[in-house]
């Protein structure tokens, strides 16, 4: 394991660069997820903009874990057999320490 974060205050955009290193960024495939429909509502009702619902909330991901690429499925079944919902939802790659949400 690389890193891990949970995503409380400051969403995914906040949490996730706090424990990556200079030089490295995560992109986020959003359909990767289902996002509770609380969100949505939140979303449309308060007239909130993406940006700032990826770093206010945590839009259905309560953590993240930060994995060489090829330990990934195994990790995921590990999580699974716990009784977990653990899916991949992204990748590491070299940018600028932020998220990028694809």
């Amino acid at each position: 394991m690389h890193g891990l974060s949970h995503i409380t205050g400051g969403g995914l955009v906040e949490n996730i660069p706090r424990v990556l290193p200079d030089g490295l960024e995560v992109v986020l495939e959003r359909k990767a997820w289902r996002r509770e429909t609380v969100f949505d509502w939140l979303q449309r009702e308060g007239q909130v903009a993406d940006a700032e619902m990826y770093r206010v909330f945590n839009c259905g991901i309560g953590m993240t874990v930060h994995l060489a690429p090829g330990n990934a499925d195994r990790a995921v079944g590990i999580l699974r057999d716990m009784g977990q919902e653990a899916l991949v939802i992204g990748e590491v790659r070299t940018g600028t320490r932020g998220v990028v949400i694809a």
